[in-house]
């Protein structure tokens, strides 16, 4: 038996506008949607267009508050082969939310508060 990644799901507050910050920082365009026939809720999926993996938006039409992110631990991490372009860009963006220079690492935060951690790919 082999398990293999298919997608990691966050939940937003504004489908809209977490599309355009996921196009706009990393590049992801979106997949698939699919959209609850009572509008009760959508998901879309986002690829970057060269992994299979997926990430899956979800946005609930209940659901009217912040979501509670608790620590924000848990985290998406992005790999880019132009590191200080990618930084450039999301200093641009105001979105950069932590650095940590020993690991040459940082971390963006999207429009609903998740942290995104951006690496150099490996060459």
């Amino acid at each position: 038996m082999k398990f293999t990644f298919a997608h990691n799901n966050i939940n937003v507050n504004n489908m809209e506008e977490s599309i355009a910050w996921y196009e706009k920082a990393f590049g992801l365009t979106v997949s698939r949607r699919r959209v609850a026939d009572d509008g009760s809720f959508e998901i879309v999926y986002l690829t970057d267009g060269v992994t299979p993996h997926l990430l899956e938006l979800t946005w609930m039409q209940e659901y009217d508050r912040p979501y509670d992110l608790g620590d924000n631990e848990i985290h998406l991490a992005m790999a880019v082969d132009d590191y200080e372009a990618a930084r450039k860009l999301h200093e641009e963006m105001g979105c950069i939310c932590f650095v940590n220079p020993k690991m040459g690492i940082y971390f963006c935060e999207d429009p609903t508060g998740y942290w995104v951690e951006v690496v150099h790919a490996k060459k």
